[in-house]
Formats: C-alpha cells, structure tokens, sequence
C-alpha cells in the first residue's frame, strides 16, 4: 500500500510517496528518487486498534433533541430512577415520545412543568448517577 505524506525537511516541505516492500522494509520516493529507510528497534508496523473496553460516564441530564409540549413528567425531585425508566412524556411533530433516564440515579432537578412548550436542547430533567 502507497500513501502520499506531505514532510518538511530542513525547513523544505516535499511530498513523499511511502510503502513498505514485500520484505517489510520502507521505501521512500522523493521527487523521482527513492531511497530504502530502516528504522532500528522499530520492529514491524502494526495499526493501533481502539479499545471497546473503555467505559464513558453518562451524563445525567435530560433534554430533548427537537422543540416540543411537556405532556406528563413521570417524576419528582428526590425519586431514584432506573436507567431506561420513563421520565416524562414529550410531544413533538404531533407524535408522543417517551423520555428514558439515561443513567440510574436520584432526580435532583425537574426544570419543567406539564404543558409547558419547551425549546430543543435545554435541560429538563437532572438526574445525579449512582456511584458504582
């Protein structure tokens, strides 16, 4: 495989075509030159993979992606949440969407009432995540 990189060189920037031969070694084409590069202790290249193992921490607020009307709010402040548990009904485009909690935890904050027309992306539920 040939890739294209773009080096400076003694303040000179080239384009430099790279590939790595048959034998696993590198070959550099610079302005019509091609050089073979060794790299000492490198040993063979190998593509770093992202690891799936990584857990990202949820974020316990609430709001909803598009402008709608509060139609029913399924908690209080002080109740204990499971996450993907039905926190309040929205009604946006004529259709009723139910809101989950996106983590388990305890409410802390309702910012809305039933009714109420609210604004996409503003907080309307916040819940404080369990500790794990």
């Amino acid at each position: 495989m040939t890739e294209i990189k773009k080096v400076i060189v003694d303040g000179v920037e080239l384009e430099v075509e790279v590939e790595i031969s048959d034998d696993g070694k590198w070959l550099a084409s610079v302005e019509g030159r091609t050089f073979e590069i060794e790299l000492p202790d490198s040993g063979p290249v190998v593509k770093k993979k992202r690891l799936a193992g990584g857990k990202k921490k949820k974020s316990g607020t609430v709001s909803a992606n598009i402008p709608g009307k509060i139609v029913t709010i399924e908690v209080e402040m002080g109740q204990r949440v499971e996450e993907g548990q039905v926190i309040l009904i929205l009604e946006a485009m004529k259709m009723q969407n139910e809101i989950q909690a996106p983590v388990t935890g305890t409410v802390t904050a309702v910012n809305c009432e039933e009714g109420q027309s609210i604004e996409a992306n503003v907080p309307l539920v916040v819940i404080e995540p369990m500790e794990e």
